[in-house]
Formats: C-alpha cells, sequence, structure tokens
C-alpha cells in the first residue's frame, strides 16, 4: 500500500492500469512436488489479471510434509503375485518402499 492511499483509491488506481485483483476464499493450499508436499493453510489468495495474464499470490504459513507415492491395485497385485503373499503384505511392502516395485518384491521373497 503507498503511504497516503487507501485500499480503495489503489483497487480504483490499479482498475485503470488494466490490473484486476479478486480475493479468492481458500481454505488450503497445496503445493506439489516431486519429493514433497507443501500445504498452505487458512491462506490469503489473491488472483491478479494484468493484461490476459493470470497471476496468483498466496501468503501464508506452509507445512512440509512427505509426498507418499500413488499406489495402484495393478502394482499390489504384481508384488503379491511375484512374492507370493497377500494383497495386504504387498500394499505394505509397496508403500514401505515408496513404491518401488522391485524392492518391495525382493524384500517379501527374502524374508
Amino acid at each position: 500500500m503507498l503511504p497516503g492511499m487507501n485500499e480503495k483509491q489503489m483497487r480504483q488506481m490499479m482498475r485503470q492500469m488494466g490490473i484486476n485483483p479478486v480475493d479468492i476464499p481458500a481454505t488450503e493450499v497445496l503445493i506439489r512436488t516431486p519429493e514433497k508436499e507443501l500445504v498452505i493453510e487458512r491462506p490469503q489468495v489473491s488472483k491478479v489479471n494484468m493484461m490476459g495474464q493470470e497471476t496468483w499470490q498466496v501468503v501464508g504459513k506452509a507445512v512440509e510434509r512427505q509426498r507418499q507415492p500413488e499406489i495402484n491395485e495393478e502394482d499390489i497385485a504384481t508384488v503379491a503375485d511375484q512374492a507370493g503373499v497377500s494383497r495386504e503384505q504387498a500394499a505394505a511392502a509397496v508403500r514401505k518402499h515408496n513404491g518401488d516395485l522391485a524392492a518391495a518384491i525382493l524384500e517379501l521373497q527374502n524374508r
């Protein structure tokens, strides 16, 4: 905010420059990377459209957590079949090895 300018004046000036901010009533923002997830709870989110280009601004405190790999039924069935174990044992091994099917099979075969 510029000194001596209230929010209404600021928004009017931005509209004149072709900048259109919109507040988004978000409850959570999730950013996924290959290794982790960043979760921003109770964020302040604004979308700004400036000359056709959308920009998002997120303000809040991020909590980092490890990303769990997506494991599908076909992977679990493959591990169970190859290692000769139950579906539950196969699923646990696949999760333990972060989706690495070969490592899960080897561990289960060497038990």
